[in-house]
């Protein structure tokens, strides 16, 4: 089947190189030049574990390229998957920006030969698949197609196995043919059994706010019960386990921290917020989740302050992390870019190390210092911040870092290391949600 992929970022490079894995031909289109000259050249603009070399396989078998013209893989193109950014509103008003949505509609209308399934892959409001199908049937009322929804649910940083192994598939369409095309499209994963949800086009659109608005729910919930953990003497770890292993609960999202950062959770909360007001109905356990969590940064924020004897002012900080999770380099409103601006308004230093977010925190964070290694942001600090649990920060030489360190001061937003052996080895430490030993305190 032919495949047209509008937009190469995350969601459409992802999805067009995973489709290409099923042997569809697979064309990526997008407006910049510079990204499609670099795809091209096999060079990957983002980081995904295991997404360079299969779009460098798919590439030579020929199954995937890329182009920033629209013809003649639009007018070929079966299936048209449109996987454009949907940023919040830059009113500040939680809406979903759907300007690039709506302009690949007028763009690939007059383009359609043929019968043609225009799906949204993107994350959009409910609605927008019959806007889409309006503006498309008003610039071209010739054209034979039909809009679906197939909304995403990658994980960055194991996003190829998401899409190869997925939990689901949704599908919503109101039109038999297009519902078997994608169908088709999906075929590999009827071999291993995927759940299918094929439903009305409103309702998979909401499903993906519904999915990711419980996520972040659990995230902001056991984050409270990190805070209720601190001040009553309990440990969120044992509480998170007995949460966890209720099978109505699950163990998953259920991890304590500095808050949840990233493309989707911070917008997709907001836009669902907005959805329902626009509709009149209340959702007050997705306010309450928006306002934990910002209110959780500004608690790390504290907690780091309270470290330092409570003053940060004149102090060297090294920050061993800065994405919003591992494996990706990812900075969309990640907890590093509220907790760090906050710490340099009050007139700290940051030395900074991330495996893969340096590059793309620089355009964020160019005031701080990028160091090469986490042993070199340590060199010289007044303490240290753990704030993305990268693998290689969990197993540090310790004795080693508490030698660079002025003080031995480790704050532990991820949790990674156990309190009693900071504590052994003379660190004062802090961590999130569990009684800190401090140092020389008897076990």
């Amino acid at each position: 089947m032919k495949i047209a992929i509008i937009g190469t970022g995350y969601v459409g490079l992802v999805s067009g190189t995973c489709f290409a894995e099923f042997g569809h031909q697979v064309t990526c289109i997008d407006v910049d030049r510079e990204k499609i000259d670099a795809l091209q050249a096999g060079r990957i603009p983002i980081y995904e574990p295991g997404l360079e070399p299969l779009i460098a396989k798919n590439a030579q078998a020929g199954r995937l390229t890329f182009t920033t013209s629209l013809e003649p893989a639009v007018g070929e193109a079966d299936v048209i998957f449109i996987a454009v950014g949907t940023p919040s509103s830059r009113r500040g008003d939680g809406y979903a920006d759907l300007t690039y949505v709506f302009e690949v509609a007028r763009q690939i209308a007059p383009q359609l030969r043929g019968y043609t399934v225009v799906v949204n892959k993107s994350t959009v409001p409910v609605g927008t698949a019959r806007q889409v199908a309006r503006i498309i049937a008003e610039a071209n009322p010739k054209a034979d197609f039909h809009v679906a929804s197939n909304p995403e649910f990658l994980r960055e940083g194991a996003a190829i196995g998401d899409f190869m192994r997925p939990d689901r598939v949704v599908i919503g369409t109101d039109d038999p043919r297009a519902e078997d095309m994608l169908k088709a499209i999906y075929r590999p994963l009827y071999l291993i059994e995927t759940p299918f949800v094929l439903t009305t086009i409103e309702t998979a659109e909401l499903i993906k706010y519904a999915a990711n608005a419980f996520l972040a729910t659990k995230i902001s919930f056991i984050n409270e019960m990190a805070n209720l953990c601190e001040e009553v003497g309990a440990d969120v770890h044992a509480v998170a386990k007995g949460m966890g292993l209720d099978g109505r609960i699950g163990a998953k999202f259920l991890h304590p921290g500095p808050g949840y950062g990233g493309s989707c959770f911070p917008k997709d909360t907001r836009a669902l917020l907005r959805i329902a007001q626009e509709h009149g109905v209340a959702c007050r356990i997705v306010e309450a989740v928006t306002e934990v969590n910002a209110a959780q940064k500004a608690r790390m924020v504290r907690k780091i302050r309270n470290a330092l004897a409570g003053n940060e002012a004149g102090k060297v900080i090294a920050v061993l992390g800065l994405a919003f999770k591992p494996e990706t380099d990812d900075m969309r409103e990640a907890p590093a870019l509220t907790i760090l601006p906050a710490l340099m308004e009050h007139g700290a230093s940051i030395r900074a190390h991330d495996p893969q977010a340096m590059k793309e925190a620089a355009k964020h964070l160019p005031e701080i210092t990028y160091c090469p290694s986490a042993y070199e942001a340590c060199r010289g600090a007044d303490a240290v911040v753990l704030l993305t649990e990268w693998n290689e920060y969990r197993a540090l030489d310790l004795v080693r870092i508490q030698g660079l360190l002025r003080s031995p001061i480790f704050i532990d937003l991820r949790n990674v290391y156990d309190p009693q052996q900071m504590a052994e080895l003379g660190f004062h430490y802090e961590s999130v949600g569990r009684p800190s030993r401090p140092a020389g305190a008897a076990c």
